[in-house]
């Protein structure tokens, strides 16, 4: 079995009961809020679909995108939108970067980098990701 995205000696957001902290990142759900849709399972204190697929109510803590990642076998993606004030673009990435989910790391990076440089062509890029990251 793949290691669970949110392992036990790793400090994160993620609840201690999330399926997170069981599963690797496409084998659970993660929903917008609790629904009716997800209900609470009191023999194992877990939320689940009518599927019986894991669910994670909370993609703010998790650092995925709501999305139905097991059930529909679709792939986390989350698009950069970048601040249009410059003085905001160091405290913008930090937040994005250091709440996602490692597995979305790669991705925001690359576009990062092809973003700022779009939208802030006299930035270096490498120094701004650098003071965002630290």
């Amino acid at each position: 079995m793949t290691d669970a995205f949110v392992g036990d000696d790793v400090h994160h957001l993620a609840c201690g009961i999330c399926p997170s902290r069981r599963f690797p990142v496409g084998e659970f759900d993660v929903y917008e809020r609790p629904t009716r849709d997800c209900p609470f399972d009191p023999a194992d204190g877990n939320r689940y679909t009518a599927e019986r697929v894991p669910v994670c109510v909370h993609p703010e803590k998790v650092g995925l995108p709501a999305g139905r990642y097991k059930s529909d076998g679709t792939a986390p993606a989350v698009q950069l939108v970048l601040p249009a004030d410059e003085s905001a673009l160091v405290p913008y990435l930090h937040d994005v970067l250091y709440g996602a989910a490692p597995v979305l790391l790669e991705d925001l990076i690359k576009q990062a980098r092809a973003e700022i440089s779009r939208h802030f062509p006299g930035l270096d890029v490498t120094t701004t990701l650098r003071r965002a990251l630290s």
